[in-house]
């Protein structure tokens, strides 16, 4: 069962698992532009999803998946939340990371829909990692059960930093 703050939320969409193929997905950048998974072309790709950015857990995710993630030249993290641009990029500013690619899936929740992170009750997304290889093949996740928990960061970053380089 999921639950945010405790209480009960139903989840929209298809739930991925290690070894399915990442469905493209379009989103909306900083700058209001349509972009899509397949624009990005890095080896790796990690979708760091949190329902809000401007919530303490996610603000941690955020900054501790791109802190200790980033150091490597073949992969990117695309962090993704319903909130809007102009709110992400606010939060980007105010964070002091400058390498954060943010996205916005508020439009018509196409990733949500696609990746099995629609929370129906708060239209926000579920908290969640999906780490992708170079042909969008699902290499590790994890949806976490209460979202208003943090993901194992100790797994997530073991795991990436034994992904083999290039």
């Amino acid at each position: 069962m999921k639950t945010f703050k405790g209480k009960p939320v139903t989840l929209l969409g298809e739930t991925k698992s290690v070894g399915d193929l990442a469905p493209n997905f379009h989103v909306i950048n900083n700058k209001n532009e349509t972009v899509e998974l397949s624009d990005y072309k890095s080896k790796y790709v990690i979708l760091n999803v949190v329902p809000s950015l401007e919530t303490t857990v996610c603000d941690m995710q955020t900054k501790t998946v791109n802190k200790e993630l980033t150091n490597r030249d073949d992969l990117v993290v695309l962090t993704i939340s319903n909130d809007l641009p102009a709110t992400q990029a606010k939060w980007c500013g105010a964070s002091g990371l400058d390498q954060v690619i943010t996205l916005s899936d508020h439009i018509d929740l196409d990733f949500a829909n696609k990746y099995g992170t629609n929370i129906k009750e708060l239209r926000l997304q579920a908290r969640a990692i999906f780490v992708l290889d170079k042909q969008r093949k699902i290499l590790y996740l994890e949806y976490v059960d209460e979202m208003s928990n943090h993901l194992n960061y100790d797994k997530l970053i073991t795991f990436v930093k034994e992904l083999p380089k290039d």
